[in-house]
């Protein structure tokens, strides 16, 4: 009877908590060395294109830079990739039914009680791309998608754009199988 009272608290918190992860799938060419690439640049006239803030592109483009150093990479003006970005939002709502089920008569129960939580919240994608400067052709794509921080709190959302990012590039380069 108490893992029924327990039941809906318990799927409230998974499902908030999975809302602050970043969900993570990457693409690329079978055919290509990645060893062979060590320096990068970003594509300006792709990245020019994302539909966000001139201030969350530059966080986005601040954070891929610094993953990119922290794998061997070096920024150069004759690179071996470019990093191009592209990004989606929507906004979703979740509605959670909070029934209560209660067998047999008690004295304070009333009737069944209906309680719904709704919950709103903007789910992001971020694709990073990395495109091959010579051949110019996509080499790999990482996409991550998860819960948005639309708050004011510029801290916050700095920290899950660098969630986002590391998450990402954390699948490159790919395990061959």
């Amino acid at each position: 009877m108490k893992a029924i009272k327990i039941l809906p608290l318990i799927l409230l918190f998974l499902v908030a908590s999975s809302c602050g992860t970043v969900n993570v799938t990457s693409d690329y060419d079978t055919k290509t060395d990645f060893s062979k690439y060590k320096t990068f640049a970003f594509y300006k006239k792709g990245i020019d294109k994302a539909e966000i803030s001139d201030l969350d592109k530059r966080r986005i483009l601040k954070a891929i830079e610094n993953e990119m150093l922290a794998k061997g990479f070096t920024k150069s003006d004759n690179p071996d990739l470019l990093v191009n970005i592209f990004t989606k939002a929507r906004q979703k709502v979740d509605i959670y039914n909070n029934n209560q089920f209660y067998m047999g008569w008690h004295p304070w129960y009333y009737g069944p009680n209906f309680g719904m939580q709704i919950s709103k919240y903007t789910e992001g994608t971020l694709f990073i791309d990395l495109i091959d400067a010579e051949k110019k052709e996509l080499a790999w794509q990482g996409i991550g998608s998860g819960f948005l921080n639309t708050s004011r709190n510029v801290a916050k959302k700095e920290e899950r754009i660098k969630e986002f990012v590391f998450e990402i590039i954390s699948e490159y380069p790919p395990e061959k199988k």
